[in-house]
């Protein structure tokens, strides 16, 4: 708390997962803690998701969603509405998550106001900062922003909510859905288009993804 102080005020903290995956939706999160609720979290051990396994960020997700005066948001679609948004001209990645993200921090700060946040850094322009330009929170921003507790939550509850989704999708498609972007991934999805029709392969993938492009052209 000498070096940190900052991380144990009531404050904000967004982030999000899903971004960098084949399969599954892009899921934005945000948490609004004080300081009780940080020094619970960091004693049992929570962290950026990024450094934690699957089964531990459920874990850690359910703790932090229940502890007492915690606020969550979440924001994310169904993968038809993910593919509709992202098909439209002039789409762009980082603006669709800067409304989710803003989303998100709406919706938990309907539910506990904080006087600022913290966001992860993931574009050089201000883009949910606009949304709040006329409000008295402020929004700030940085890279390695998961270091802040209340982002590092805000990491761990979007994996968790990431995780419950793919498992959803992995049902409907009768195979374990790979997470990531790599080779697992692609041969799954040239066995989905392979089986079903590329036309099925956007119930379960992101269609502006590169790979989603070249497991098609493999699948003829």
């Amino acid at each position: 708390e000498v070096h940190h102080p900052d991380w144990f005020e009531e404050h904000a903290g967004l982030d999000e997962s899903g971004k960098g995956d084949l399969f599954g939706p892009l899921v934005s999160v945000c948490v609004v803690a004080d300081g009780d609720m940080v020094r619970k979290w960091i004693d049992i051990g929570i962290r950026d998701s990024k450094k934690v396994g699957d089964k531990q960020a459920k874990a850690l997700a359910a703790e932090i969603r229940k502890s007492r005066g915690v606020a969550v948001g979440i924001t994310y679609s169904s993968m038809a509405k993910y593919n509709e948004m992202m098909a439209k001209p002039r789409a762009n990645l980082n603006l669709l998550l800067a409304w989710m993200h803003a989303k998100s921090l709406e919706s938990a700060l309907a539910k506990r106001w904080a006087p600022w946040g913290l966001l992860d850094q993931f574009s050089k322009q201000p883009l949910v900062q606009r949304y709040f330009k006329n409000s008295d929170f402020e929004l700030r921003m940085r890279t390695k922003a998961e270091e802040d507790p209340v982002v590092a939550a805000a990491s761990i509850v979007a994996r968790a909510v990431f995780l419950e989704q793919l498992e959803k999708l992995s049902e409907q498609a009768g195979v374990e859905l790979s997470k990531g972007s790599g080779a697992g991934a692609k041969t799954q999805a040239v066995e989905i288009v392979r089986k079903h029709g590329k036309e099925k392969l956007a119930e379960f993938a992101k269609m502006h993804f590169k790979t989603a492009n070249e497991a098609i052209k493999l699948a003829e």
